[in-house]
């Protein structure tokens, strides 16, 4: 939200710099986040002085040039200018360029006024035309200003040229109330109040001289629900003429980022950022049967905006409507066929509280942000309606003539009233953290214009004005009291007091912390995604439904209308997205959750994701490229299984439409992780074309499973033996399956089993392969025989012949 300083000047007088209110304004809790420099015309003709032309003779080496004296109005002696403009003489007062002075042409670029010969004669400035200054287009001759004007006078003042500073706030959007000059002026005053400074008092525009001059022009208003429409206030003004701003209010709307249309339109969008009082204009010759209509329309209705955007309503729309049909969309948007044109005489001049829930779903249903949208569906002041209405009225007379044509109309049936609270000084002091005199208290809350209706040593009754829709509870009043007192002046105790818990080791977040503090120390980076995601992606999968969806009341957008079924999604936009940006090698994880409408109610499920796509390591002269596979993604998943201490674990194939090869663990008929290389559909869709493994743990079960028990072993004293066979199998057999055998076979002394090489090839029988398999055998007790190591492998090799078919190469 933009802020004019000279503006905000309107309300409060003050002579603070612009750093010192935009420190204020930032420490009351409107952020000020960069304050800019507005200028009317670029440059501000800075170094363009009035100067009195002395003498003016012909150039002795070009017919249609003249050398000039000039008289700066400096002290110093008048300087030579050379002239080429057909109609300078002696004289004359006119705008002089000095040396070393910016000026822009038409596109902004800055041409520098530099000292130099033009024809053999010295010149020092230039005598300007009106584009060359940019305060018009004509370049047939020099500016000839008032004769009475003083040498010396910089133009900028001559000109009227508009130079302010401009607040850029960050509004946080519980702000409704600041949401305008006013708003942020009454902050303002109040901060300043809390700082000393007196003769703080709030200007506002005065409509005593609003009147109806005549009753010529009657449009009638009916609001069929008053629910949406609580307050309606309309007023007709006849015989306007249509026609650009004067520049004092186009300068304002620039300032602030707007760009002017036309006097009727600029004065909506005056008042709108100078009370917060969002307003729109009616052509009144376009009003059927002189009736304002405000009701919903039934659902499909066709509509037509300003942006001649064909729109269909749904039946929940506000709309304002004449005998005919639509004419506006409550609160958000004009109509294509309503609005003011420059053939425009009359007007229907329409101010309005609108609820907000309705106008922020309406808004969001039609993709329409608008400021008065903006202003609506956060809460605007009801109190001020009429009254701004009034002001608009004023302004619109003031620039585009005219007269007030009816009494102006205000439904109101059910006032909005303000907001009562109690507040216990004790509570300000416990949350504050530090006393506060009861009287700085009260001389804050008035200042807030937060009425203090009763007082007693316990506290205070008061009085919360409508528009602070954020200030409804205790608390809220104890933040406004410490956001006026200022957290700087907070002190704060060097003592801090803290409680021991006792909580169990298996405590989710500390199991988190542990797997988290593995998988960064393997070069993992923990990703955060929206739970929020597009209803579509459960179309990508048959193991989602789209009837599983938990959707949004109110979504921000179609693309996070709906809660997540699966993580793999939003993990996949975060892939996508690096890779875009040239990081392609990813090893990611993220603790999250998924959530589910199952038939018999809301579910949400905890899960750790795991993705693993390109090069193992970084690129370097040390080692060669290689990929991450699905084998060093296993790897990670047995570590952390390990790490957990689990370890029974039954490996079953996987298919399904989301891994074109995977791998589910089970413990029983419990199912704790899946994991595998995702389809390249899938990727597609992300529009990923290298490959992404994927894994994804069902944390609930997870942590039912791990084991809190810690063994003790004492290290062997006795050597470990290894041996290897090279067994050639079936092509369908796997490694576990040699591994469950040898555990089996020899339960006591077998230590570890490993495949260390794999071979296929033209060289061994169709459907064949060779695995490489070491085993390590070890006594704790002594030393082991070659006697019985043969006997462990002879039987090793007897058991792997008759289970899987193995010979040995």
């Amino acid at each position: 939200m933009r802020i004019s300083y000279n503006w905000l000047k309107q309300f409060i007088k003050t002579d603070w710099s612009s750093e010192d209110t935009s420190a204020l304004l930032t420490d009351l809790g409107l952020e000020v986040e960069s304050v800019d420099k507005y200028e009317s015309l670029k440059g501000g003709l800075e170094g363009v002085v009035v100067g009195h032309v002395l003498t003016c003779i012909q150039h002795p080496n070009a017919d249609k040039l003249s050398i000039t004296t000039v008289d700066l109005g400096d002290g110093n002696p008048p300087v030579q200018i050379v002239c080429g403009a057909p109609n300078v003489a002696a004289g004359q007062k006119v705008p002089v360029a000095t040396i070393g002075t910016k000026l822009y042409d038409n596109e902004g670029n800055a041409f520098e006024i530099k000292k130099g010969k033009i024809r053999g004669e010295e010149s020092h400035g230039m005598i300007c035309a009106e584009d060359e200054l940019g305060l018009g287009e004509s370049h047939d001759g020099i500016m000839i200003l008032d004769e009475k004007l003083v040498p010396g006078t910089p133009a900028s003042k001559v000109f009227n040229i508009e130079t302010d500073e401009v607040f850029e706030i960050g509004l946080t959007p519980n702000r409704a109330d600041a949401m305008s000059h006013l708003g942020v002026a009454r902050d303002l005053r109040a901060g300043l109040i809390q700082k000393g400074v007196n003769h703080t008092e709030l200007l506002t525009p005065s409509v005593s001289k609003f009147k109806v001059e005549k009753r010529t022009l009657k449009i009638d208003i009916k609001v069929e629900d008053a629910k949406l429409a609580p307050r309606y206030c309309g007023v007709t003004i006849s015989g306007i003429t249509v026609k650009p701003s004067p520049s004092w209010l186009q300068n304002r709307l620039k300032a602030i980022g707007l760009a002017p249309k036309n006097n009727i339109v600029d004065v909506t969008n005056y008042v709108l950022h100078e009370l917060g009082q969002p307003l729109h204009a009616f052509d009144a010759a376009k009003i059927k049967g002189n009736k304002v209509i405000v009701k919903t329309l039934p659902a499909g209705t066709k509509f037509t905006t300003l942006d001649e955007v064909e729109r269909t309503l749904h039946e929940e729309d506000l709309m304002i409507c004449d005998e005919s049909g639509p004419m506006c969309i409550a609160g958000v948007f004009g109509g294509k066929n309503s609005g003011v044109t420059e053939n425009t005489t009359a007007i229907f001049l329409e101010s309005a509280y609108f609820n907000p829930i309705s106008v922020r779903k309406t808004a969001k249903r039609h993709t329409l942000s608008t400021d008065a949208s903006f202003r609506f569906e956060r809460g605007i002041d009801p109190t001020i309606t009429e009254y701004a209405m009034k002001r608009a009225a004023l302004l619109i007379q003031e620039v585009a003539g005219g007269e007030i044509t009816s009494d102006p109309i205000d439904i109101y049936p059910k006032k909005i009233e303000d907001f009562s609270i109690l507040l216990n000084f004790a509570n300000v002091n416990k949350i504050i953290g530090q006393e506060i005199p009861k009287e700085t208290i009260k001389k804050i809350l008035v200042s807030l214009d937060i009425k203090v209706n009763s007082v007693s040593d316990a506290g205070l009754g008061l009085v919360v004005p409508a528009y602070r829709v954020d200030v409804q509870r205790e608390i809220d009043v104890i933040e406004e009291i410490l956001r006026v007192y200022g957290y700087n002046n907070i002190n704060f105790t060097t003592k801090l007091n803290a409680s021991i818990s006792n909580s169990s080791r298996t405590e989710d977040y500390k199991v988190q912390n542990v797997i988290a503090n593995q998988l960064a120390s393997q070069g993992f980076n923990e990703m955060m995604a929206n739970s929020l995601t597009s209803p579509q992606y459960a179309k990508l999968s048959e193991n989602l439904k789209e009837e599983f969806n938990v959707t949004m009341l109110n979504p921000l957008s179609n693309d996070l209308s709906a809660m997540r079924q699966s993580l793999l999604f939003s993990g996949l936009e975060a892939v996508s997205y690096n890779i875009n940006r040239r990081k392609s090698d990813l090893k990611l994880f993220e603790f999250g959750k998924t959530y589910h409408k199952m038939p018999a109610g809301y579910t949400e499920i905890k899960h750790l994701t795991l993705f693993v796509t390109g090069n193992r390591l970084m690129e370097s002269w040390t080692t060669a490229e290689k990929p991450s596979d699905f084998f060093l993604f296993k790897g990670y998943i047995n570590a952390i299984l390990s790490r957990l201490g689990i370890e029974k674990t039954t490996t079953q194939p996987l298919e399904n439409d989301v891994f074109s090869e995977g791998i589910a663990l089970t413990v029983g008929k419990e199912t704790i992780v899946e994991f595998g290389t995702v389809k390249k559909s899938i990727l597609k869709h992300f529009d990923i074309k290298q490959e992404v493994l994927f894994a994804d743990f069902n944390w609930g079960e997870v942590l039912k499973l791990i084991s809190t028990k810690i063994k003790f072993v004492e290290i062997p004293k006795y050597p470990e033996v290894r041996r290897d066979l090279a067994l050639l199998i079936d092509t369908n057999v796997q490694f576990e399956q040699i591994y469950s055998i040898a555990k089996q076979t020899e339960k006591a002394l077998l230590k570890d089993v490993n495949l260390f090489d794999v071979y296929e090839g033209d060289k061994l029988p169709e459907g064949k392969k060779s695995y490489a398999v070491s085993f390590t055998i070890q006594d704790a007790s002594k030393t082991l025989t070659d006697a019985q190591i043969d006997k462990i492998m002879s039987k090793l090799q007897q058991n792997f012949e008759k289970e899987v078919g193995a010979q040995l190469r």
